[in-house]
């Protein structure tokens, strides 16, 4: 039996902690434009990671999604899993808001008091 963090990186995983949110050749989109890995359904993988105790493994994911950050600490909607080059909207509130909230979560079930400052993310 998967854990659900093993099937959904099983299914929708694009390597290096990335995961796509859905499928194209399963679901085509009718866009013209490829489908990148979607940064808010990592920083979900890392909340369901937090939420079932594997805190390590969590925070250990947080820390690489961080470095498909630009020089200014900014996300991109989509991130290309073969050359880790920003697709979709950049700057992306939403990927920013799952940092954010995947931060705190393993920052927190670590012990350690949340901080949301930007300079925070990178230690």
């Amino acid at each position: 039996m998967h854990t659900a963090p093993a099937a959904i990186t099983e299914r929708l995983g694009a390597g290096d902690g990335l995961l796509y949110r859905y499928l194209p050749q399963d679901s085509p989109d009718g866009l013209d434009q490829p489908e990148g890995a979607f940064l808010l359904c990592s920083f979900w993988l890392v909340d369901n990671l937090a939420g079932q105790g594997r805190i390590d493994e969590a925070a250990e994911l947080v820390e690489k999604l961080c470095f498909y950050a630009s020089p200014l600490g900014l996300l991109a909607e989509q991130i290309d899993p073969r050359d880790h080059s920003f697709l979709g909207n950049f700057p992306q509130a939403l990927s920013h808001v799952g940092l954010l909230s995947s931060s705190v979560v393993a920052r927190a079930e670590r012990g350690i008091r949340p901080e949301l400052s930007t300079h925070a993310w990178f230690r």
